[in-house]
């Protein structure tokens, strides 16, 4: 039988198996937007110009030590319709909905996102010049 993500998905978790994702680790995650639309902003002249969306997600993103013990912040990058970042989620993703639908009913995010274990120095490096 195939593995349901949410009861709802055809497809298998993406998260890695049989590792503690409350473990203390670096955790690289992309997050996009509802069919990927630009709430976030624009981009101009080669820079991102962040709509009210995008600074609540900066916003938000950077409030993240406030509301999580021990979390430290890495890199990251808001992009129209995307975030990368070395953060912890799950409450990120909850205030910005909360407070991005004030400005737009319609925002939405994906319903899945894309995470990675950062296992070693040199992937943390590279994540973070991708960045």
């Amino acid at each position: 039988m195939t593995e349901k993500f949410r009861n709802k998905y055809r497809i298998p978790s993406a998260r890695m198996r049989n590792w503690d994702y409350g473990s203390n680790a670096y955790y690289y995650v992309t997050i996009c937007t509802g069919e990927r639309k630009h709430y976030f902003g624009d981009i101009k002249d080669g820079k991102v110009i962040l709509s009210g969306i995008g600074i609540l997600a900066d916003k938000f993103r950077l409030e993240i030590p406030n509301h999580i013990h021990n979390v430290k912040l890495d890199e990251h990058i808001i992009m129209p319709n995307h975030v990368h970042g070395i953060i912890i989620i799950n409450q990120y993703k909850r205030i910005c909905t909360i407070e991005s639908r004030k400005i737009n009913p319609e925002f939405l995010w994906q319903s899945r996102f894309y995470d990675h274990v950062i296992r070693d120095q040199k992937s943390l490096e590279n994540i973070r010049a991708y960045i």
